[in-house]
């Protein structure tokens, strides 16, 4: 089968790391695959390219030609299925019915009224979980996956600290304002110190919201490290517990699925998808925005880990186990299988 995927943008973000996993599995799966993107930014066509698959590239510097170049490509094109990567390839291409809608995230505001354009004539809407479906009307649930964080020894502290990973955006819709607010709780009231761990950068962040995540950060003094942009491994490495706060609906919940595959201790936020992620009798899920419990929570699993070795391990054996079967690429693969079967199926 011929398939052109064709991306929402250039530019490298959770969207475009999916486009390239439902590539890689098409390929394995013996169909020919080809990625089209605006050629700027050209960070996904140059890796596209780097792992040998064929390209299409579009003229394009904003949305609004690319969308037009997308809509006049397809018009003298449209021999091969086109895997619509996203809202934008979706909504300049509405009406095609050789075509599936792929969405990353829940529409909300006006994006809801260009999902009820876009989706038109499509033969399937994906979504990347069962939250998402159940508020997208005849979608699937086409859940994410991610690849093996490789278990990696523990970079030993200098100073005996609690080590806390956050990886991520640090932003008030990720929660990173409340985890460092549990962590000062923590300091604040017992002998044991705890110590935030942030790996990622502050980007598309409002001034206000940075203000705010900034003042929070602050208030841990020394007990806060930047870490910059770093590799999931890296930022596990140097953790003992990896915490993901989210206070925006999530659709999916990638960096719990990677620490789950690392066997990384690790405590979610109730928001969106997250629960759905781990499982929903995952004992160490804390109410969004709830500093005082997630607080309680980091010191209970603390207390777990070094206390009750085979409790915590048999937790992490299971995790993995949960990612391996719904999130690792094998799994991904065999629901690319099960899309393209669907498809050809309609025919």
């Amino acid at each position: 089968m011929k398939i052109v995927i064709a991306s929402n943008h250039g530019a490298i973000g959770g969207g475009e790391v999916m486009l390239l996993n439902v590539a890689r599995a098409l390929r394995s799966l013996r169909h020919e695959v080809t990625i089209l993107s605006p050629t700027e930014p050209g960070e996904l066509l140059d890796l596209a390219k780097d792992e040998g698959f064929s390209t299409i590239s579009l003229e394009a510097r904003d949305r609004k030609s690319y969308m037009a170049q997308l809509r006049v490509w397809r018009a003298h094109h449209r021999d091969a299925f086109l895997w619509c990567n996203g809202l934008v390839p979706a909504l300049a291409t509405a009406g095609d019915q050789n075509r599936l809608v792929h969405l990353h995230q829940l529409p909300t505001g006006i994006q809801k009224f260009a999902y009820g354009v876009a989706k038109k004539g499509a033969r399937l809407v994906l979504v990347p979980s069962y939250y998402v479906a159940e508020r997208v009307p005849r979608s699937v649930a086409f859940e994410n996956w991610v690849a093996e964080v490789s278990d990696s020894p523990k970079v030993q502290p200098q100073e005996p600290h609690v080590r806390i990973g956050f990886l991520g955006r640090p932003a008030l819709i990720k929660g990173t304002h409340t985890l460092a607010h549990a962590l000062k709780l923590l300091n604040d009231s017992g002998d044991r110190r705890y110590e935030l761990l942030i790996g990622g950068e502050a980007k598309f962040i409002d001034a206000s919201s940075q203000e705010k995540v900034n003042l929070a950060l602050d208030h841990l003094g020394d007990k806060c490290r930047l870490l910059g942009w770093v590799d999931p491994g890296e930022l596990f490495s140097q953790s003992d517990i990896l915490v993901v706060p989210s206070e925006v609906d999530e659709s999916f919940g990638l960096v719990a699925a990677e620490a789950m595959s690392a066997r990384m201790p690790l405590i979610v936020s109730d928001a969106g998808a997250l629960p759905e992620v781990v499982g929903r009798d995952y004992p160490w899920i804390f109410r969004q925005g709830d500093s005082l419990q997630l607080a309680e929570m980091i010191l209970a699993l603390d207390e777990m880990a070094s206390e009750d070795f085979s409790a915590s391990q048999d937790l992490l054996n299971r995790s993995y186990w949960r990612w391996f079967e719904n999130y690792s690429p094998e799994s991904g693969k065999a629901r690319v299988a099960e899309i393209i079967k669907r498809i050809e199926n309609t025919d």
